[in-house]
């Protein structure tokens, strides 16, 4: 997956020696730990996909300790990130390198209780959204979650202008991307046989996704 994208996406700077640091990471980690915390299982296997600096890796591996989780991440520099903030962490094995919007890595990561996507959809495309819900669908085990947070069209609208003002960077940088509707999402989640909950808002403007593996 390799994409022009603006500056305002996917922002992180140099932190302490290997860390990088996402602002949008420091914002939502409080209220997306709040959620999972509340519809995670307690116990079993969590894949996160595009883990990015591991920030989020390192607040829910703490806040859910039952878990043993796997992050993972196409970059280099993330994927060290990601070490370094969750080094000390005994149920955080070490970064995957995984592109979720290639096909194949479903079967390869079968058995998953619990998959977790943060602000990726808006920067891949329809295709390519297909395949990632596809594919997580594959990895789920019976009465595993996935959980997809990120910035969405409502019923196709744009709800804020902030959103359409990023949404209008991303399209410029690359037709492909952008924000997705929060329907077509559910849509394929259902096609690919999950069970999706209904959209839970979330601070900022932001929606979170909750669907299930049936047994």
């Amino acid at each position: 997956m390799t994409r022009r994208l603006p500056p305002t996406a996917s922002v992180a700077t140099s932190g302490e020696g290997a860390r990088m640091v996402a602002p949008a990471a420091e914002r939502n980690s409080d209220a997306i730990c709040d959620l999972l915390v509340g519809v995670a299982p307690s116990t079993g296997r969590a894949l996160e996909l595009a883990s990015g600096t591991g920030q989020h890796m390192a607040a829910f591996a703490t806040r859910m300790p039952g878990l043993h989780w796997q992050p993972s991440e196409v970059e280099d520099d993330r994927r060290a990130s990601i070490e370094a903030y969750c080094s000390a962490l005994a149920n955080v094995a070490p970064a995957l390198h995984l592109d979720a919007t290639r096909p194949g890595w479903g079967k390869a990561h079968v058995g998953q209780d619990l998959i977790v996507l943060i602000n990726l959809l808006h920067l891949i495309s329809a295709d390519e959204v297909a395949c990632l819900i596809g594919e997580a669908a594959q990895a789920l085990a019976p009465h595993g979650r996935m959980l997809i947070y990120g910035p969405f069209m409502r019923d196709g609208v744009l709800t804020s202008a902030g959103d359409q003002r990023f949404h209008d960077s991303l399209t410029r940088s690359d037709p492909a991307i952008g924000y997705k509707n929060d329907r077509d999402v559910l849509a394929l989640m259902i096609a690919a046989g999950l069970v999706p909950a209904d959209p839970i808002d979330m601070p900022a403007n932001n929606l979170a996704l909750l669907a299930e593996q049936p047994a």
